[in-house]
């Protein structure tokens, strides 16, 4: 499995604004395609699914715009699990980080025992109702172990779309998750190293997020929101994590041992907003990234 299908998400449906749905083509345009050719990545580009932009919710739920970033996900459910069969691997550019809702239940069609690897500035537990923004990007993990809009969390036909020995979290910054959090993922089971462990030893906290997911599933997904990123390194995350310490450099290390196990399935690129990079060369330098990483 060596040959890669690029696919764009061009939504902010799930986000806190508009910005995120210019991602898939602001990469293309910043020399992604051909910096993956160079790198010797056989690559596919199917093109956008339909673009999802950010629209103001004043309903007053406690998930805002549910029913788009549903539409969405399933979008992305269906394409994954196309890209599945054929035995190809998935690039997926997006988009807000609920387009790995959707990437984990296609995935499982046909790999029903495959987990994911979340590289994530966040680790995303929030729920529908708990008080806080209502933003259904911040919710993600919770979606995935069963918890929030039944929408979202049976997006698969089962509940939960992922059982929490099948998942590690990777890259979280500590300030954004409370004790409660990190309660409940120690009590069910789930493999969480935070920045400060990441940074200090990428390729080590790959390893041993890969030795938790491949204990109990086949082939996995690796989700990479790019706010797992010290903004003051690359400023291109929709929701900004300064002082986190986690340089791009970082990333790439750890990546690279993800992406180097025979397991390996695919990847799902989230939050990159463009328009924090008017002249392009934060997306330049991602776009690098992310060939030095596929090539692996």
């Amino acid at each position: 499995m060596n040959d890669w299908v690029m696919i764009g998400v061009p939504t902010s449906a799930g986000a806190h604004h508009a910005g995120q749905e210019l991602a898939p083509d602001a990469l293309r345009a910043a020399g992604l395609t051909d910096r993956l050719a160079a790198a010797g990545v056989s690559v596919a580009d199917n093109g956008n699914l339909p673009e999802s932009v950010f629209a103001a919710d004043h309903s007053g739920a406690g998930a805002r715009n549910l029913a788009a970033v549903t539409k969405v996900a399933a979008g992305v459910a269906d394409a994954i699990a196309d890209v599945a069969a054929s035995g190809r691997l998935p690039l997926l550019l997006g988009g807000d980080c609920t387009i790995t809702i959707g990437a984990v239940a296609g995935f499982r069609r046909h790999h029903p025992d495959g987990g994911l690897i979340y590289v994530d500035g966040d680790a995303d537990l929030g729920v529908p109702g708990d008080g806080g923004s209502g933003i259904l990007d911040s919710m993600g993990i919770s979606h995935l172990l069963g918890r929030g809009a039944p929408e979202l969390a049976g997006l698969g036909g089962q509940v939960p779309l992922l059982e929490p020995a099948r998942l590690a979290i990777l890259g979280s910054d500590p300030r954004e998750t409370s004790d409660a959090g990190r309660e409940l993922l120690a009590g069910l089971g789930v493999s969480v190293q935070e920045a400060p462990a990441f940074a200090a030893d990428p390729a080590g906290a790959a390893e041993r997020a890969l030795a938790a997911v491949t204990k109990r599933s086949g082939r996995f997904l690796v989700h990479v929101d790019v706010d797992v990123v010290d903004s003051g390194d690359l400023p291109l995350g929709n929701f900004p994590h300064y002082g986190s310490g986690v340089r791009l450099d970082h990333v790439v290390a750890g990546l690279r041992v993800l992406r180097a196990h025979p397991s390996f399935a695919g990847l799902v690129l989230t939050e990159v907003n463009p328009t924090h990079d008017p002249d392009g060369a934060e997306l330049r330098r991602l776009a690098d990234a992310l060939a030095t990483v596929l090539a692996a």
